[in-house]
């Protein structure tokens, strides 16, 4: 499946999951080829311009990805990647800023929870949630939500209380 051309690989973890994206190119042939979780996305064969920009989506959601290719000396290249139109390191310190992530096991089951702190969307395993938000006279005060994600339809029926600032899983077996 990939080639022996693979020069750059990163990971990125969306709300809907974590992506893998390989980066195969000949620096004698200008071939590009784009991989997502090992899915050739963009393929391009005997380009003349060995340098520039490979454009293309990751995520259920679309989000933008630049592979930027720049000569450094002679026939070496570097590769960085853009998400978003910001470079990684920005993307990744501003997803910090406004997500929160749990991954947990429930009967031998992975699960991954995302928390959009901005949008209050509730992503778990790749899937939006339906959540809904109550204020609570007790937390008035303090403005802080508490999100309730009523029945995850998780296979041990888990009910997850997520808060602004932790979360805590209850789990109800049958």
């Amino acid at each position: 499946m990939l080639g022996g051309d693979v020069v750059a690989v990163w990971d990125i973890a969306l709300s809907d999951g974590v992506y893998r994206i390989e980066f195969a190119h000949g620096t004698t042939t200008g071939k590009r080829i784009i991989y997502v979780n090992g899915k050739e996305v963009v393929k391009k064969d005997w380009m003349f311009k060995l340098v520039g920009k490979e454009t293309f989506t990751i995520g259920s959601t679309n989000i933008k990805a630049t592979i930027n290719i720049e000569a450094v000396s002679g026939f070496a290249y570097e590769y960085s990647l853009d998400i978003d139109g910001k470079s990684l390191q920005k993307f990744v310190d501003d997803r910090a800023k406004t997500t929160k992530t749990w991954v947990f096991q429930v009967d031998g089951t992975d699960y991954r929870v995302v928390l959009e702190k901005d949008t209050v969307d509730v992503w778990c395993n790749g899937q939006k949630m339906e959540t809904r938000v109550r204020h609570h006279s007790e937390y008035r005060k303090n403005c802080q939500i508490k999100i309730l994600l009523v029945c995850l339809r998780l296979k041990t029926k888990a009910c997850c209380c997520v808060y602004r600032t932790y979360m805590e899983v209850l789990v109800f077996h049958n």
